[in-house]
């Protein structure tokens, strides 16, 4: 999976995986969120989705790199359907992750990756993005949210 923001590049392309085998990768482009789940398709991945904390961890500790400048926004495949509404009771307020096949998509969502910079939009009509906002990094770690 690979998560794109929207910076000029670095010289290469970051990379993290976890023991289990998933893998992440961070490629700094200024494109739209089609534009970034193409490219990620064309480095035969996918852009990233998060089922739990460990693969939170792994994707912050991953833009917290030092190539990578704060603050930045990174397109995950993290969206809304036009059919689905916000939901403010739920982590991802009825966002979900795009481009889950097969049942993998995790059924309940850990509280810890319901952390938004701000509410997105009420709507039941529209279909929206949502992208990894990385606000800075300090010594505690990152300061993230997510970000219609």
């Amino acid at each position: 999976a690979c998560a794109l923001g929207q910076t000029p590049p670095p010289p290469r392309a970051a990379v993290r995986c976890l023991s289990a085998g998933a893998c992440f990768s961070a490629h700094l482009a200024n494109v739209s969120y089609a534009e970034a789940r193409a490219a990620c398709h064309q480095r035969r991945g996918s852009l990233a989705w998060v089922s739990g904390e460990p693969e939170l961890r792994l994707l912050l500790q991953l833009l917290a790199e030092p190539a990578v400048p704060a603050p930045a926004l990174f397109w995950v495949a993290l969206k809304r359907n036009a059919s689905a509404c916000t939901h403010e009771e739920q982590p991802l307020r009825g966002f979900s992750w795009e481009g889950v096949e097969r049942g993998t998509a995790p059924q309940e969502v850990p509280a810890a990756l319901g952390r938004w910079l701000k509410e997105p939009l009420r709507s039941c009509l529209t279909a929206r993005c949502a992208g990894l906002h990385l606000a800075a990094v300090r010594e505690d770690g990152p300061r993230w949210g997510w970000k219609e």
